[in-house]
């Protein structure tokens, strides 16, 4: 195991009716002027915006609203926002909706105090090192951004898709989490979130860290919650205990306790990122393609952790063929992703004829000569992983 330091001060609050409380969490965290950041119009159309729009009036606490973030959250709004925060003299930003607007508020909280482009902090020019506070209310159980310090924006003008860790001062303060404000979450939706808080968990299990017994287990086990909780939603939307579980699976899966001691990989969701910002498909829906493809070239080149994932999280049984073992359960995978309604392949995904050595040239561009850690990836290994998705 390696030596690790792990800080999660997130106040998490879980349960029915919870968004009433967001006012009185504000002010605890000592919120004088708000910016309600929210989507497209569900969170109006459900009433959750004009609920937590009340609590924050019971509480005394002024507010202003930006909405409009879209699903691959862009750089626009972001500027957009940190103009009116300025403007406004916000002190919290308080994203009303799941990873995209929470993402989009964690970028707006860290430009607001930096005197030069927030894109700066994307691309490795400068660290943030001091952010306005941000809260979440949480619609949809899938990226993890209500516990963790993570967030992933696109440049449109250059078609980038890049991640920013900050984990000291982006973490949300508070995170208010309702599992029945998922009830009417359409299924593709629920199954691109179960993809991808799958794929959070399995950057962080797929490791060549020796003697991480407590992570691979916490993975394993949250895996299989994830798996048995997902088929339970799937036929009984309004399951309350089964859309808790796998509400609470999702922000296990990215707030880092699953990835304590191990170097991770994240390959995946670099060659995802690359998918989503040029098709523009759901980042989980591509995550089911890319996951399983990445696997299947890992059995020729870094068996040992694939066919313990086999084992462990599919029970297939051990038959000393570490590489048919591994095989089974990707096969076990692809199954069961596709019982809940999502893509294996390029063409299922809507992408009939992708244009790999596009997606090959911008991942590298954006990453560098390798990606990934579990094997690092060169050029010609990422090419014959979009090639094993088509």
């Amino acid at each position: 195991m390696n030596n690790f330091i792990f800080y999660s001060p997130t106040e998490f609050v879980f349960g029915k009716d919870t968004e009433a409380q967001t006012g009185t969490l504000a002010r605890k965290y000592g919120a004088r002027r708000v910016m309600v950041v929210y989507g497209g119009g569900s969170a109006v159309r459900s009433g959750l915006l004009e609920r937590v729009e009340r609590s924050l009036r019971e509480a005394d606490i002024p507010y202003c609203l930006l909405g409009g973030v879209l699903p691959n959250p862009i750089d626009t709004k972001v500027y957009e926002g940190i103009e009116v925060c300025r403007k406004e003299k916000v002190d919290m930003l308080l994203a009303v909706g799941g990873g995209s607007v929470i993402d989009t508020a964690k970028a707006i909280a860290a430009g607001v105090l930096y005197d030069g482009d927030f894109w700066d902090f994307y691309v490795g020019k400068a660290v943030v090192e001091k952010a306005l506070k941000v809260a979440v209310v949480l619609t949809i159980p899938a990226a993890g951004s209500e516990g963790s310090g993570n967030t992933v924006i696109t440049k449109s003008d250059t078609l980038q898709k890049l991640s920013l860790r900050a984990p000291g001062v982006l973490r949300p303060v508070f995170s208010v989490m309702n599992p029945e404000l998922t009830y009417t979450l359409p299924p593709f939706q629920t199954a691109c979130g179960v993809a991808d808080m799958m794929a959070h968990i399995m950057e962080r299990y797929f490791t060549n860290t020796k003697e991480v017994e407590i992570s691979d287990r916490l993975c394993e086990g949250t895996l299989m919650a994830i798996i048995e909780e997902a088929i339970k939603v799937m036929k009984e939307p309004r399951n309350y205990d089964a859309r808790a579980n796998l509400m609470w699976c999702g922000t296990i899966a990215h707030n880092g306790t699953c990835g304590v001691g191990c170097e991770e990989d994240w390959a995946s969701h670099f060659l995802e990122h690359e998918i989503s910002v040029i098709y523009n498909v759901t980042h989980g829906a591509g995550l089911s393609v890319i996951f399983p493809a990445w696997m299947t070239w890992m059995t020729e080149h870094n068996v040992e952790k694939i066919a313990q994932y086999a084992v462990r999280v599919w029970g297939v049984p051990d038959s000393g063929d570490p590489k048919a073992v591994a095989l089974e359960g990707i096969s076990r995978l692809k199954e069961f992703f596709s019982s809940i309604g999502l893509p294996l392949t390029f063409k299922e995904l809507g992408v009939e004829h992708p244009d790999i050595d596009l997606l090959v040239s911008n991942l590298h561009r954006n990453k560098g000569e390798f990606v990934g850690n579990y094997v690092k990836l060169t050029p010609k290994d990422s090419k014959e992983i979009y090639q094993l998705a088509l």
